[in-house]
């Protein structure tokens, strides 16, 4: 792989991206399945009727809380689900959102979707030399969601912050806790908004919009603080979710490190699942989602740096160089190719990645164009509504501590 970053003139954009890009990654090699588009938040969707179905893919958790319900609770006793998004895919490819995150572009717009690609290549070459093994895999998560309460005419925003803990056992008999709902506090977004919810009577319960399958949906939330939920999330020895499937720790020590390996075995992955997104948008998005999903798992690094270069040269997955994540961590953004609606509008997600250590720093849902329930609020495009920033992520020899006020 080439990398040039000398800046003696203006680069030849498509030259440097087809020399940084590894000849397995050819998007001409990649299959557009000829089906109809199918629900491409299904992976990502928590049954209405709480009942679960799969075990649970790091960081969706939470990461991706419902657009339109503020801090939903997962709701299963054995294993948890993919945490949701309320969302309606959009009818067209993603449209580039006003700035989620702050931005450097030295030479415009080209050079920065160039230093981008080439950092996240560097983000694999990083991830390549990751620790060995343990006995938990932990990670620590910080996430807030925004929405939108009241009535039409005296709508306010109100935020949920929380911090959640998930160990996953590895070994034999040891089991995986998840601990969600930490220092979690339901308020007003800003003041303005604070003075709003007063003049609506101070309730301690407020009624958002959720979109669900079918349409729309009210929930009732509480304000002010809440208690923490603790749940197991392995079915016994399998303890991730990879496409629709339930799978071992050995099972994902033994997937492809290669970036072609590995990008045939989630295309046959998105074959089977007859419910992921269809057309090319929507089959990179599915692509995108199970790549960012690996890059949290214990995986051996060779397949971690095999997931970044898959990312890297997705076809209509966007890459820009010089963000900060919603903690100001400096890293680069990769930005899915469809954009979704929801009661706050349209909205788009993205990842950012630290490029100099390999880590996944965050996910966050960006508003592309906010609709008139979430400007009434004080709410626009450019926007983070939703996001879960990783604070840390370890072997660890001990399982975590379950406060004695937690639920589950």
């Amino acid at each position: 792989m080439k990398k040039n970053r000398q800046r003696l003139g203006r680069p030849d954009a498509m030259k440097v991206l087809r020399e940084a890009r590894p000849g397995e990654l050819d998007p001409s090699r990649l299959v557009d399945p000829a089906r109809q588009r199918g629900d491409l938040a299904r992976i990502v969707t928590e049954q209405a009727d709480g009942h679960v179905t799969g075990l649970l893919a790091p960081r969706r958790r939470s990461g991706f809380r419902p657009l339109g319900a503020v801090a939903l609770a997962a709701v299963a006793a054995s294993v948890v689900v993919v945490g949701a998004l309320d969302r309606q895919p959009a009818d067209r490819p993603a449209v580039q959102p006003q700035a989620s995150v702050a931005a450097v572009q030295p030479g415009g717009s080209e050079d920065v979707r160039v230093d981008g690609h080439l950092e996240l290549l560097g983000a694999a070459e990083k991830a390549e030399s990751s620790a060995a093994e343990g006995t938990y895999w932990q990670t620590t998560t910080r996430s807030e969601n925004v929405d939108v309460a009241g009535e039409e005419g005296r709508l306010f925003a109100v935020r949920s912050t929380s911090t959640e803990e998930w160990s996953v056992g590895v070994r034999p008999g040891t089991g995986s806790l998840m601990v969600s709902g930490l220092d979690a506090v339901t308020e007003p977004r800003t003041a303005v908004d604070r003075a709003r919810w007063r003049a609506a009577g101070s309730p301690g319960t407020v009624r958002v919009e959720a979109a669900t399958g079918t349409g729309k949906n009210a929930i009732d939330y509480p304000m002010g603080t809440g208690r923490p939920t603790v749940m197991r999330t392995n079915i016994d020895d399998r303890i991730y979710a990879v496409g629709s499937h339930n799978i071992s720790y050995q099972a994902l020590r033994e997937l492809p490190s290669t970036s072609d390996g590995l990008r045939r075995y989630l295309e046959r992955l998105h074959a089977e699942d007859h419910g992921a997104g269809t057309g090319a948008a929507g089959r990179s998005a599915w692509m995108l989602r199970q790549a960012a999903d690996l890059v949290t798992m214990p995986v051996k690094p060779g397949v971690r740096a095999a997931a970044y270069r898959m990312m890297a040269d997705l076809p209509g997955v966007r890459v820009i160089g010089h963000v900060h994540d919603p903690l100001g961590r400096e890293g680069v953004a990769v930005e899915f190719p469809l954009t979704y609606r929801t009661p706050l509008g349209t909205t788009q997600q993205q990842l950012v990645v630290d490029p100099s250590t390999g880590a996944m720093l965050s996910e966050q849902v960006v508003l592309v164009k906010a609709s008139a329930r979430a400007r009434e609020a004080g709410l626009d495009a450019g926007m983070t509504v939703n996001y879960s920033a990783t604070t840390l992520m370890s072997w660890g020899e001990r399982q975590i501590t379950v406060p004695e006020n937690a639920r589950g």
